[in-house]
């Protein structure tokens, strides 16, 4: 074989451990996993989103130590090659560039900013960037904020397995026990001696369509003094009903006694076989009676019609979807729907399972006719219960004003009355009993007010709330429950993503936020402009473009806009950039519901110029090692010679070395 007359290197690099980093197997290893790391990151990234990937690959700690042992063996193996000659300049050339390539992405993964600021226009300047990893932030009683890290993707704290985070400055332990995916809110107001405001816990129940809901209610509260159910609203407020003026509201002028089209919609329930809920869509009632008969042997059950004194039946399986006459009249019917277990969720009917616990149609009836005279008007009060026959209680449309209105008067003294809008039975008022029913006359719709606390303090209860497949989708916050232990006390609340949560340690409360992580920038931004461009011919956007103005403490600003694949980095001289320790700015999101919001993205990589100088030194490494004759090492017509070497060493070929490690 071919012998290397270059003196032997270092004694160092002779050392096993430096011929072990040296290695071409370690370096294929290192490569490989890499290889099978960037496509599992593909893989997390397309099928759960890039906080994922980060968490089990980019920004895992074993992802780090595996960049520095691959270029700590690029590094040992060029040392190896010393002393170096005219045929290494590729080889080191293209090694250096790895090296410098990983050593940016390191330093931009380590000390790089990424993150997202909403701005609204004619806000002044903010600084505050948010980042897309969790925090547990805590204003402690010496003033001082402190920010923990969050992020439980993976290995979550469990109660048996608690997080713990250290002491805080009055001395309490602070811990995590437990996290959840999914809180749900709930006031429930607490009982105090001075201030506060007047409370009351009711709820409102459905034997027709088997149904409860409960609320609390806070007076002198914007979120809470009001709650919504779709077809009505229930508010609470100080004072008392006003008196009745003698003459409740007239449901409607009498309809003429001549022919014309109506049609109607009605809501049919066989457990409640003499209830129906109409809804008038064109000219007035039009009279029909529908029953529904309960499913039997598989089927969807039949639909029952009175009409002029005569009966009808229709297969509601088969009818569904169809227009049909109804006898020989001038009335026709259409099945529109069948639920076999309804529920009414958000405003909206549904079914929440496929047996037929509580069967619902909905059958809409039309033709020309006689509006059927509207029923008379009956009390509201406890004592009298309320037909529904008829009535038609319905689900504003999309912006109206819900129909029936019930609000709740908290007097001085504790009494409790009320004033009922009903679209139905008009208006009227009255004093109301705790624990005593109140017959709403929206269908069969029933009020219990079962608490009251005359002086309450806002509080919140949060919940988990488990994943179930079935229901519909709803934004709910992430959380965790935070646990403090002071002298023996422990105190635990749950506190989901965006609140910020009082816990009374002594002598002074601390207050605890969970969400994303705030960075303050040396730099404020601030929302000059904002534009959607739309597409010739309909609305759809066609762009959206932020003018934004950049201002330092120092007095410095400057003005830019960013749209769709152009951004602007500040500070704004044209060298600044290629530096990577500008502030990029890119459009990133914008409210179709608010012109005078927008968001963007706001990126800065210390490790920028050394992920192109690295780039650049690979590419002109591979070029002058296929290209460039002298770098090359040359093997042709090279004599072999005995090697005049120790026995026991064997000769190296140079020849044989890689050109690439």
């Amino acid at each position: 074989m071919a012998n290397s007359n270059r003196p032997p290197g270092p004694a160092w690099l002779r050392h096993p451990v430096a011929g072990f980093f040296a290695s071409l197997k370690l370096a294929v290893v290192l490569l490989a996993v890499l290889i099978i790391a960037a496509i599992t990151g593909t893989i997390y990234e397309s099928s759960f989103d890039a906080k994922v990937a980060r968490a089990y690959v980019y920004g895992a700690p074993w992802f780090n130590i595996w960049l520095t042992l691959l270029a700590a063996n690029l590094a040992v193996s060029a040392l190896s090659r010393w002393p170096w000659r005219k045929h290494h300049v590729a080889f080191l050339v293209t090694h250096l560039g790895i090296i410098t390539l990983l050593a940016g992405s390191l330093i931009g993964r380590i000390f790089g900013t990424e993150g997202s600021i909403t701005l609204f226009k004619g806000d002044s300047p903010t600084n505050r960037l948010l980042i897309d990893e969790r925090q547990l932030r805590i204003h402690d009683s010496d003033g001082i904020i402190k920010g923990y890290p969050a992020e439980f993707i993976h290995h979550p704290p469990r109660p048996d397995k608690p997080r713990n985070l250290g002491s805080l400055a009055n001395g309490a332990r602070l811990s995590i026990v437990d996290y959840a995916p999914a809180l749900e809110a709930r006031l429930n107001p607490r009982p105090v001696t001075t201030g506060g405001a007047p409370a009351l816990h009711f709820s409102i129940t459905t034997a027709m369509m088997n149904q409860r809901l409960e609320s609390w209610l806070l007076t002198d509260s914007p979120e809470h003094a009001r709650f919504s159910m779709g077809l009505a609203n229930i508010e609470l407020k100080r004072g008392s009903a006003p008196a009745p003026s003698g003459e409740k509201s007239a449901p409607s002028a009498a309809a003429e006694k001549t022919a014309t089209d109506l049609e109607e919609a009605i809501f049919a329930f066989s457990k409640a076989p003499d209830e129906q809920i109409g809804r008038v869509i064109k000219g007035g009632a039009t009279g029909v009676k529908i029953k529904l008969e309960n499913p039997t042997g598989g089927n969807k059950g039949r639909v029952l019609v009175s009409l002029g004194g005569k009966e009808f039946d229709f297969d509601v399986a088969q009818f569904l979807g169809r227009d049909t006459p109804i006898g020989d009249s001038a009335m026709s019917l259409r099945i529109d729907d069948y639920w076999p277990d309804f529920r009414i969720d958000e405003g909206k009917p549904g079914s929440i399972s496929d047996q037929p616990n509580n069967p619902a149609v909905l059958v809409t009836v039309h033709g020309k006719g006689i509006a059927a005279a509207p029923q008379p008007e009956k009390s509201h009060g406890a004592e009298k219960e309320m037909s529904t026959t008829g009535g038609p209680p319905t689900m504003p449309a999309e912006g109206e004003a819900a129909p029936n209105h019930l609000t709740l008067f908290v007097a001085g003294d504790g009494a409790i009355t009320y004033e009922l809008v009903s679209r139905k039975n008009g208006t009227s008022s009255g004093k109301l009993d705790l624990n005593q029913p109140l017959a709403t006359g929206w269908a069969d719709w029933q009020l219990v007010v079962d608490k009251f606390l005359p002086q309450a303090d806002h509080w919140m209860e949060f919940n988990p709330v488990k994943a179930d497949p079935t229901a519909p989708i709803k934004e709910m916050p992430d959380g965790i429950r935070v646990q403090l232990d002071q002298n023996g006390e422990k105190m635990e609340q749950w506190v989901p993503a965006g609140w910020q949560i009082r816990m009374p340690t002594k002598p002074n409360p601390v207050m605890v936020a969970y969400g994303f992580r705030q960075l303050p920038l040396p730099i404020g931004l601030e929302l000059l402009d904002f534009e959607v461009k739309r597409n010739e011919g309909n609305d759809s956007p066609a762009g959206f473009k932020s003018t934004l103005k950049i201002s330092t403490p120092d007095g410095n600003s400057a003005v830019g806009s960013c749209w769709m694949n152009n951004p602007f980095s500040y500070p704004t001289d044209w060298w600044r950039p290629w530096t990577g320790l500008t502030y990029k700015i890119s459009q990133a999101s914008w409210n179709p519901e608010n012109l005078n919001q927008s968001t963007v993205q706001i990126l800065r990589d210390p490790g920028w110029s050394l992920k192109w100088i690295g780039s650049l030194l690979v590419v002109a490494g591979v070029f002058m090692m296929f290209y460039l004759r002298p770098y090359r090492r040359q093997t042709v017509g090279e004599p072999i010679t005995a090697s005049p070497s120790k026995k026991a060493e064997p000769a190296r070929s140079e020849s044989l070395e890689p050109a690439v490690h």
